[in-house]
């Protein structure tokens, strides 16, 4: 009964380890000091994704209206209300501040919002050339829903990955289980000396730092 209790712990211990899986991280380029350095694994990547996908739909609304004639003070005040994190751009456009200063802080201080930067870009250029915004954002829609698509088939690619890791960290589990089966107690040497106690830590230590290499590597091949 210990041997299943202790394996129980240590498959706990293993899933606390595994990250949530979702769509891929996309990064920004800010400056070193601007990434929060603790960030959960679970919800990461949803918090990502929904960020990327309300990004877009900030630009397709700021493109539609101001198509339709509104002024983009107030468009981007509609924005604002269906994304609340862009709250400090609304307010710099009151202000009559640097908008896509803002909108590229944003960027880097959201993981999922680094799209923004798109959108920072054609408004700055559309404001110093005279152009219009809605068709400069429009041709940003277009981008952004093109890198969108290559980050699912990105993600879809290292999804195999990702699983293929998971399921050899497992693998030292199932070795343990299968030999408590077949007679032997090799819990009773983990649990039950000194030496079992430091080779069941640095195991788990090993399996824990090798997912988040695999998921370093994963996340850094999928964005920005």
């Amino acid at each position: 009964m210990s041997g299943w209790l202790a394996a129980l712990l240590l498959g706990a211990a293993v899933a606390i380890c595994v990250p949530s899986g979702g769509s891929p991280t996309a990064r920004a380029r800010p400056p070193a000091t601007t990434w929060p350095r603790t960030v959960p694994f679970v919800g990461r990547r949803r918090e990502v994704a929904a960020d990327q996908a309300a990004v877009l739909e900030v630009c397709d609304l700021l493109a539609a209206d101001l198509a339709a004639g509104r002024p983009p003070d107030a468009a981007l005040t509609a924005a604002g209300e269906r994304w609340p994190p862009l709250v400090p751009a609304v307010e710099a456009a009151r202000l009559g501040a640097d908008v896509p200063d803002v909108l590229r802080r944003l960027s880097w201080e959201r993981r999922g919002a680094a799209d923004l930067q798109w959108v920072a870009g054609a408004w700055q250029v559309a404001h110093h050339s005279g152009h219009g915004l809605a068709a400069a954002l429009e041709r940003t829609g277009d981008g952004l829903r093109a890198r969108r698509r290559t980050r699912r088939l990105v993600d879809s690619e290292l999804a195999s990955a990702r699983a293929t890791a998971r399921l050899v960290a497992c693998l030292p589990l199932a070795v343990l289980v299968m030999g408590s089966g077949a007679g032997s107690d090799p819990w009773a040497f983990l649990l039950g000396t000194p030496v079992g106690w430091l080779c069941l830590v640095c195991g788990l230590g090993l399996i824990g730092l090798g997912l988040w290499w695999i998921e370093r590597l994963a996340d850094g091949a999928a964005g920005p």
